[in-house]
């Protein structure tokens, strides 16, 4: 029972370490090897592990890679960044640009799709200024989970707890807004500040001197901008979607089940079924992030029937519907069996006890900024990181990455019980 509890540790630690010997290894070869031994030692069933793969997680990772793909290479990506980060005189102000820019971008295009877009522009931006690329890598990685906390559609746990019926979430963006909007904002100048707190000797105070990029393919920029209008449009249609399926029962809209995959694919057709360069683009989208995913779900799910955690939730002795309990449970299991399966888990508890809006939104940001804690507490941290491995020399390590996070989701962790308690 406990093997794949075992096996989950190993992987950790390898991750922690990323070297076996003199060999290095990658974070996506790390879980494939987990999922490997999980099915190896009859943990899983190889049907059971292909059930287990989310179609819909890899569908939309696939159609946003596409579109990322499409305008970093048509160089409309560049110019996008150009005329977004222009007005960034210095390393301070470019900081808060792309802390707060990405951040509250990711609360309605969806912070995996801010980390895939985002990636090659900060690798850009550290490139032209001569500036350390961790600092804008990890800038990018806790703007779009903190950013995500104040929509029900900036991640897949906040979509989960604004639709569930008996949560009873009437109003599901005004909600969010409403308990998460203030401490969010101040959350994204603390990190600002943590930032520097890490890496100040690797600011400078050079006057920024942007150059436009030129358009590279004037047609794939046409079709991706095409695709961009797409998001923006169903994203839209998302919203209103969300805010029906919550207060009204309007016969096929309500039962619509309007998911972000269609999105993420819908804007992708343009691009493959129109550009010249379809083939060149699928070739180089980040492919290992998505068997690290595919790896993931077979971990997890065999972690999951293991039903370790589940009775570690229902042993402790605490109150659950406590906001401090809450943050607690949901930052620290969510390291281990990942946000979504954690607050699919704990939502019905919750529930059950007759939870406040106040606690769902303390579930939804707990969750949430577990993300800054480990790597592995994001999907987001992830795509960052291998796309930024993909691309160039620049990597965050474990420890890297831990030794900002802690601080950050403690500083994060007080500034919501401030405001929700």
């Amino acid at each position: 029972m406990l093997i794949p509890i075992i096996i989950l540790a190993i992987v950790f630690l390898l991750i922690a370490v990323r070297q076996l010997g003199s060999i290095k290894l990658k974070i996506w070869q790390i879980m494939l090897a987990g999922a490997i031994a999980v099915l190896i030692t009859g943990q899983i069933t190889p049907a059971a592990a292909l059930k287990s793969i989310n179609l819909d997680v890899i569908l939309f990772l696939f159609g946003m890679f596409v579109v990322g793909q499409a305008l970093e290479e048509s160089g409309y990506l560049a110019h996008l960044s150009y005329t977004f980060f222009k007005r960034a005189k210095t390393l301070n102000h470019l900081l808060i640009l792309i802390l707060f820019i990405f951040g509250i971008s990711s609360a309605f295009l969806m912070n995996d799709t801010l980390a895939i877009i985002g990636t090659p522009v900060v690798l850009l931006l550290a490139k032209q200024h001569k500036i350390h690329a961790k600092i804008l890598l990890l800038a990018l990685a806790f703007s779009v989970t903190i950013g995500s906390v104040i929509s029900p559609i900036g991640n897949p746990q906040n979509l989960l707890i604004a639709i569930d019926a008996s949560a009873g979430m009437k109003q599901p963006f005004l909600d969010f807004l409403k308990y998460l909007f203030i401490p969010t904002m101040i959350n994204l100048i603390v990190c600002f500040f943590v930032l520097k707190l890490f890496y100040n000797e690797r600011f400078h105070n050079n006057i920024l001197a942007h150059s436009q990029e030129p358009i590279k393919d004037h047609a794939l920029t046409q079709l991706s901008k095409l695709s961009l209008g797409i998001i923006i449009i169903l994203i839209f249609l998302k919203i209103i979607f969300v805010n029906f399926d919550s207060n009204f029962n309007l016969g096929f809209i309500s039962n619509f089940d309007f998911k972000l995959t269609y999105i993420a694919l819908g804007a992708s057709l343009p691009i493959l079924l129109f550009s010249r360069k379809r083939v060149k683009i699928l070739k180089e989208i980040d492919w290992h992030t998505l068997i690290f995913f595919c790896a993931m779900f077979i971990m997890m799910e065999s972690v999951w029937e293991t039903g370790f955690f589940q009775a570690i939730i229902q042993n402790l002795s605490i109150n659950i519907i406590s906001i401090p309990a809450i943050f607690a449970v949901s930052i620290l299991l969510s390291q281990l069996i990942s946000n979504v399966p954690l607050v699919a888990l704990y939502l019905p508890m919750l529930t059950h006890a007759g939870a406040s809006i106040k606690a769902l939104a303390a579930l939804a940001a707990g969750s949430t900024i577990a993300g800054n804690l480990l790597i592995l507490g994001a999907a987001s941290n992830i795509i960052i990181i291998q796309n930024a491995e993909k691309r160039s020399a620049e990597t965050i390590t474990f420890w890297e990455f831990a030794k900002v996070g802690l601080p950050l989701t403690i500083l994060n962790t007080a500034v919501y019980l401030i405001f929700l308690r």
